[in-house]
């Protein structure tokens, strides 16, 4: 029988440089399987491409006020107009702004796709591993909604917040290059550092089931804070910030905001978007039951295919003047879009600020723990790890997603790290930096493909949130609940991430939280340390006097001549 076209391919690239490059018959792989696996690899993360790019727009990115047009004030003559004020980037957008933001959508689309190649082909070339790089989920969350604020709101600009990046990357690469990555992971309390990412799954779950980047579940309620919400379009209104005056006059409160369309009036659980949003959570929920490769891309494209039909109450390009817009750049299909806006945007006018330096070392510190943590369990999980759990490659590994994390910043986006859907491509066989390559030559293609990209609706991007959100939860069983001083901890970063729209307050509470618990017994333990044992030794030395006297007495005693 006649060799199939893969067997034949597979045995002339094993006579060639690539096999002795890549090591392929050593780590018994064939290059179609290394192909599949870099396949399955990108299949189960493209969902990056547009999640990162819609969470990190929400920082508003380098749009500002003076993108803002201003409003007339006396319609129709429109002889007045009012001058933009910061009110103009919040909800109801104004049009100039929402502009802006549309254009930096499709620069953080090319920016998350540049990065994610430049740091697989480094994995692929220099570590020889299968293992694949993007910008981190968590990461982007705490850049966008802690660090920068939606919309610019937070302590840092979006400049000045990849200035942070940049020099966060820079000393991570001299801490990879110098080997003390592994030696710093170990410094953070275990309970906290097995808990944080399960509070980064929950604070990425809790961002897709609400509105703006999810499927719209969960809304507003004035006396408990949250409740049901997935109401229709038209059942949702505004939210204001008001002061009642002695007369009973109610006036906007100074600098408040408009907010989005977040209270629901009525009809609850009757969102054409949200039922939508729900058929793509079951249908990467269902793959995910099934081990089913490409789980979370399925449920992305069912859902945006569907909602790129116009006049559908699902639509994606409602008949409005934005609407319009967006839906003339998707046509284009193919396009290459060159970034505008936020390469080379890095500004240190900040750095002497706290708030510089608390971003800083908090992504510091969840770089070192997410990307250490994720490579090891990579390796380990491909048998690559020794005894001592080295494994080969791991130097430039390390140095990998450091450097990347350094490009990512310069071209606006937030730090780039190894990701845990590199198992899938290990499973399909993958051994070797040919599954890098294979996923580099994907994020390659995707250049070409910005209209698309940039046209997935937040219903689409909601279901693989809330589910990352859940392959994230699995790191509690590491956690010991019957010890209280490691389950108090623990549970308390977990909460304080999603509840706080923090992942830096959920790492400095748990800290917190660890070190109040465990002060006795460190005070206890430097009092036995140093108190006691000087109290004893004391005691010896007295004792080590009074048995020299009653040596030196005796010897008096004996050497006295007799009478």
């Amino acid at each position: 029988m006649k060799p199939s076209f893969t067997n034949r391919l597979d045995t002339y690239i094993a006579t060639t440089r690539i096999n002795r490059r890549f090591k392929l018959t050593d780590r018994k792989t064939t290059f179609t399987t290394e192909l599949r696996a870099g396949t399955a690899t990108f299949l189960t993360m493209a969902y990056i491409l547009a999640v990162n790019a819609t969470i990190l727009a929400d920082s508003g990115a380098t749009c500002t006020t003076s993108d803002c047009t201003s409003t007339c004030t006396n319609s129709p003559t429109c002889s007045q107009y009012f001058l933009p004020t910061d009110s103009c980037k919040f909800p109801p957008l104004n049009p100039g702004y929402s502009s802006c933001l549309h254009s930096i959508r499709k620069d953080l689309i090319v920016a998350t796709v540049t990065s994610s190649l430049i740091g697989c082909l480094i994995m692929g070339i220099f570590a020889n591993l299968p293992l694949a790089l993007a910008p981190g989920m968590g990461t982007n969350a705490y850049f966008a909604y802690t660090v920068v604020g939606y919309h610019g709101s937070g302590n840092v600009p979006y400049k000045t917040a990849l200035a942070v990046i940049f020099l966060e990357g820079l000393v991570f690469l001299v801490i990879s290059a110098i080997g003390l990555r592994a030696k710093l992971a170990k410094l953070v309390p275990k309970p906290v550092r097995i808990s944080s990412s399960a509070g980064i799954g929950l604070f990425l779950a809790f961002i897709g089931l609400q509105n703006n980047q999810g499927i719209g579940l969960i809304g507003y309620s004035s006396s408990t804070l949250v409740t049901l919400g997935a109401c229709p379009r038209h059942s949702r209104v505004s939210l204001a910030p008001v002061i009642t005056g002695t007369d009973g006059t109610i006036t906007l409160l100074s600098n408040g905001t408009i907010s989005d369309n977040m209270l629901c009036l009525n009809h609850r659980m009757e969102s054409p978007t949200f039922w939508l949003g729900v058929l793509g959570f079951i249908i990467i929920a269902y793959c995910l039951v099934k081990n089913l490769k490409g789980a979370m891309i399925y449920g992305i494209v069912i859902i945006t295919a569907i909602s790129w039909f116009r006049d559908t109450d699902v639509t994606v390009f409602p008949n409005t003047k934005a609407g319009d817009s967006s839906y003339l750049y998707f046509r284009k299909i193919v396009d290459v879009h060159v970034i505008q806006n936020t390469a080379g945007a890095l500004n240190f006018k900040g750095i002497g600020t706290t708030a510089f330096w608390e971003a800083f070392f908090t992504f510091l510190y969840v770089d070192i723990l997410d990307t250490t943590g994720s490579l090891y369990s990579m390796a380990r999980f491909a048998g690559f790890t020794d005894a001592n759990g080295d494994f080969e490659g791991q130097y430039f590994a390390f140095m990998s997603d450091a450097a990347s994390i350094v490009v990512g910043s310069l071209l606006g986006t937030s730090p780039v790290t190894v990701y845990i859907e590199s198992s899938t491509g290990i499973k399909e066989g993958g051994r070797t930096g040919l599954t890098a390559l294979t996923v580099a030559g994907y994020f390659f293609l995707s250049f070409f493909f910005t209209p698309l990209l940039a046209s997935i609706p937040p219903w689409a991007v909601g279901p693989p949130l809330i589910l990352v959100g859940v392959l994230m939860m699995k790191s509690v069983v590491e956690i010991e609940w019957d010890d209280m001083r490691q389950a108090i901890p623990a549970f308390v970063t977990m909460i304080l991430m999603p509840l706080t729209y923090s992942i830096a307050y959920g790492l400095i509470g748990g800290i917190g939280t660890y070190i109040v618990l465990h002060l006795w017994d460190w005070g206890w333990a430097l009092v036995k340390r140093f108190c006691i044992k000087k109290d004893w030794k004391s005691n010896d030395s007295v004792n080590n006097q009074s048995t020299n006297v009653n040596s030196q007495s005796v010897n008096v005693q004996s050497n006295t001549p007799e009478v």
